[in-house]
């Protein structure tokens, strides 16, 4: 998938809003579909619904989906194994269903048939079964709210990257229902510094500006990742 897609993070948000009861099976596969079209997991059993695996993994007493938002260097939500991992890093995503005594993973990839049909393709594997180490919700709010206040300090100087940023527009949904209104400030607030950090280049800068400008950007990202998944997070806190 391209790094800059939501799937997974719209796939963990109203799935656990759907196992809150506080979203019906379809709402959360139809929010899945609208953003990126069909919705298809490869199981043993070939390709399977989204929506029929949920409500399967359902039957298996599914507790909750973790988001993980990984890179080269930084595997933030992920436990292993490393095949898993490796994939989730290559994907720049994944989900990870959590089931009594195992964990599956779920990678998106693009799914393209012909010229007319376009969604995504879920694969799975086993995951790790320990609990990621992610920040609370609470410390990843005031670690992007630091980070943002020293990457706007380190960029004042730098021409370019934040020119533009009032006009920078989001196509975040936000977090479904259920989710405390915490966690609907900071996605947002990560969800509006995401569209900053996909704005920003390096025309016109000098290597020292630059060099400036990629240790605050890459900061700024770091806290962007941890904040979006603690607050996807955040709903499985108030069970």
């Amino acid at each position: 998938m391209h790094p800059d897609s939501q799937i997974s993070a719209t796939l963990v948000c109203w799935g656990n809003a759907w196992l809150a009861g506080q979203a019906g099976l379809d709402e959360a596969a139809d929010r899945v579909e609208h953003q990126a079209g069909p919705q298809l997991v490869a199981d043993e059993r070939g390709d399977v619904p989204l929506r029929n695996f949920l409500a399967d993994l359902r039957v298996e007493s599914l507790k909750s989906l973790r988001l993980a938002l990984p890179v080269a260097g930084d595997p933030l939500g992920l436990t292993g194994p490393p095949p898993f991992n490796s994939a989730a890093i290559e994907a720049g995503q994944a989900v990870i269903a959590v089931l009594p005594g195992r964990c599956l993973g779920l990678i998106p990839a693009q799914d393209r048939r012909g010229s007319s049909y376009a969604g995504v393709r879920w694969s799975v594997q086993e995951a790790g079964v320990s609990a990621p180490a992610v920040p609370s919700l609470a410390e990843a709010e005031q670690a992007l709210t630091l980070a943002m206040r020293e990457a706007t300090d380190a960029l004042l100087g730098v021409a370019g990257p934040v020119q533009g940023y009032r006009q920078v527009k989001t196509f975040d949904d936000g977090l479904a229902p259920g989710y405390p209104a915490r966690a609907h400030r900071v996605a947002a607030l990560a969800a509006r510094l995401t569209s900053v950090l996909r704005i920003a280049d390096d025309r016109g800068l000098t290597s020292g500006e630059v060099a400036v400008r990629g240790r605050a950007l890459r900061d700024l990202d770091r806290a962007v990742r941890r904040a979006r998944v603690a607050a996807h997070h955040a709903i499985t806190e108030l069970v």
